[in-house]
């Protein structure tokens, strides 16, 4: 017999979802931040966004199906999410050959090396970014003009600073925030998105109704968005007090880059996250940790996509410190007490 039928004792859990049906929800939930990145860069943002998705799907059916002589899983959508997710993380007037190389990385070796989906350590999407930022550094930074530069062409006469380059660029040549301020965009700005930066970061609004969708719909759970934001925003708030004309205050953190994006849609992957609650705390105050250290002591403005890649490697650590808890079992907790009171 070459096909074993499994059979196991009840009972039998049986999720709500099925993965193909999660994947719509991101991708549903992920749409204002669609809608803002073509509003706000134009319909090349919509073709970076395409070759990105296309080359992802593409790549995962390409290594099932001829490579491993498997059935396609495609339909999962699986790959459409990793491949938009990179896109969003990249600038409009990056070359799509460039976005083609990240999406193979992306899959062929973050994903499907590691055995495809369930058992990458890391999110795709994110390993995928950072081959892009070593391997093409000059166009990963070069952030286009947002309206001004709505063309189907690479925007490369008007470029500007994002708001926490602005800030790096600013205390390196020694010039305190408040004379900084008239280079800085507005909270307003800020939270709808009309701000440089990569394409499906930008819009806090957009990024918010799409988080609090995911959550209202169960598919991900509030802990992780709501510790690793408020982290962030403790951390840098602490140093804001200790030192207001060097360190920005927390509300300009969270609107500003890519935490927004990471907290609600990458921190959260289901794969790349710890499964217990306790877990899942732990798991984002460290990369909330991480990302505050990064923006105020490293080099580099930017540190939400390095926080999650590091906390994607403490999950097996974390998920082996806070197990859960056996389907029938009861928690320790419980055995304790029950113990004392005989």
């Amino acid at each position: 017999m070459e096909q074993k039928l499994v059979v196991s004792l009840s009972p039998h859990a049986k999720a709500p979802f099925r993965i193909q049906t999660v994947m719509l929800i991101v991708i549903l939930a992920l749409f204002p931040a669609l809608i803002a990145s073509i509003y706000f860069f134009g319909i090349r943002a919509l073709l970076v966004e395409l070759v990105a998705v296309g080359t992802a799907v593409f790549t995962e059916w390409f290594i099932q199906r001829i490579l491993l002589k498997r059935p396609s899983r495609i339909h999962d959508l699986s790959a459409v999410v990793a491949g938009l997710l990179l896109a969003f993380n990249l600038p409009s007037s990056i070359p799509l050959w460039q976005v083609a190389a990240g999406a193979i990385f992306a899959v062929g070796i973050a994903k499907m090396a590691f055995g495809g989906l369930g058992t990458n350590p890391f999110n795709p999407a994110l390993a995928g970014r950072a081959f892009m930022l070593v391997s093409f550094p000059v166009e990963m930074t070069t952030w286009p003009q947002p309206v001004v530069t709505r063309t189907l062409m690479r925007p490369d006469a008007l470029t500007t600073a994002t708001p926490l380059g602005v800030i790096k660029e600013g205390l390196k040549s020694g010039i305190p925030l408040d004379q900084l301020a008239d280079k800085l965009p507005t909270w307003w700005d800020l939270f709808l998105g009309n701000v440089g930066g990569s394409l499906g970061e930008t819009s806090a609004l957009a990024l918010l109704v799409g988080g609090l969708f995911l959550i209202l719909t169960r598919v991900i759970s509030w802990r992780i968005p709501v510790f690793y934001l408020g982290t962030l925003a403790a951390f840098t708030g602490v140093f804001h007090l200790i030192d207001p004309s060097r360190y920005a205050d927390p509300l300009f953190h969270i609107l500003s880059g890519g935490v927004m994006l990471g907290a609600f849609f990458m921190a959260t992957d289901l794969v790349t996250s710890p499964m217990t609650a306790p877990g899942q705390i732990l798991y984002a105050i460290g990369g909330g940790l991480l990302a505050g250290l990064i923006r105020l002591f490293g080099s580099y403005p930017e540190g939400c996509s390095y926080s999650i890649l590091i906390m994607n490697a403490f999950v097996p650590l974390i998920d082996r410190a806070f197990p859960p808890v056996r389907f029938g079992a009861r928690p320790v907790q419980t055995q304790v007490k029950e113990a004392r009171h005989g």
